[in-house]
């Protein structure tokens, strides 16, 4: 018997099966986002990736924070 959206009506252990996938999905992604948070503000990792930037940064930053007097 089809249910009013034309799918079949799942039974309670279905429901429970598509939960637990689903929580374990979400803890995968949830996880993946921490490591990604991590390294996107690992400082240390930008000045890996863009030193010159970096020292160019800090060299124009130390040169208005000095001449501000």
């Amino acid at each position: 018997m089809a249910a009013s959206n034309g799918h079949l009506p799942r039974t309670s252990a279905a429901l429970r099966e598509e939960i637990e996938r689903t929580r374990a999905d979400l803890a995968t992604s949830v996880s993946a986002l921490k490591v990604e948070v991590a390294e996107v503000t690992d400082w240390r990792q930008w000045v890996r990736k863009h030193p010159y930037a970096c020292v160019g940064t800090a060299f124009l930053v130390g040169y208005l924070v000095g001449s501000r007097r």
